[in-house]
């Protein structure tokens, strides 16, 4: 019978001594946030792109991205470890939007492209637990695009090359201008885990651009360029992420 109870006690005092340590290293290793993870991002994308909407009007389409447009991609993290609560990854995502309208029985369209992509260093605050509020920047490179058409008709492929051969036989036209440049992106993001291995993303980014050397159709260099043209975009974004969350 004492060796019963002695039994029983022993494993008991084992039990607690075994649980207490499984906790104190959960506590360890979960003390500040830790994840890493990647997944799919969407984003309703509004560009700051006055100076070329002023000059639509006259063109003849509504204004481009007045109502913001869809921009779509990726990113990717993971917590250093070593600094408690900063991450590193990666992100990329890109949209267009268009705008079209018949006017004087000609076809007007207006389009613009934007993408960039970068590296992302992040904080992630520790004032709450089981969600990740993170703050950070993202540094990397982008391109805007711009296209303007007006036609008339479909072609046919002699009138494709009599145009061609001499411009001054139409009236159609079409324009592609085209910008790299550096990007700075402030960011702030949400992310919502579930079961530690799904992550919901909400967030916000505002892309500021660094470069006004535009190039129309094949590389040839534009001049005196606004320099508020496509100059940054404000991103309002939400996606999904796998891979291991604890915050």
């Amino acid at each position: 019978m004492k060796n019963k109870i002695f039994f029983i006690v022993a494993a008991s005092i084992l039990s607690l001594f075994l649980s207490y340590n499984i906790m104190a290293q959960e506590k360890t290793y979960f003390d500040s946030p830790f994840g890493v993870g990647g997944g799919f991002i969407a984003s309703w994308t509004f560009p700051n792109i006055q100076p070329v909407n002023d000059q639509l009007k006259a063109f003849g389409t509504p204004e481009l991205g007045k109502s913001g447009y869809f921009s779509s991609g990726g990113a990717g993290f993971v917590y250093i470890g070593f600094v408690p609560g900063i991450r590193i990854g990666g992100i990329g995502f890109g949209g267009a939007t268009t705008e079209s309208k018949m006017s004087n029985s000609f076809e007007r369209q207006a389009k613009l492209t934007s993408a960039f992509g970068g590296v992302s260093v992040e904080y992630t605050l520790p004032i709450v637990r089981r969600v990740g509020i993170s703050i950070g920047l993202i540094l990397g490179g982008g391109n805007t695009t711009l296209e303007f058409y007006r036609y008339k008709d479909s072609y046919s492929w002699d009138q494709l090359w009599s145009e061609i051969k001499d411009s001054t036989s139409t009236t159609n036209f079409g324009r592609k201008l085209s910008n790299d440049y550096f990007v700075v992106a402030p960011t702030v993001n949400i992310d919502i885990p579930f079961y530690r291995l799904v992550a919901v993303r909400l967030g916000a980014t505002y892309a500021m651009h660094f470069g006004n050397n535009w190039k129309l159709d094949n590389e040839q260099d534009v001049y005196n360029v606004p320099t508020a043209t496509a100059k940054g975009q404000l991103y309002l974004n939400a996606g999904i992420f796998f891979g291991f969350f604890s915050y």
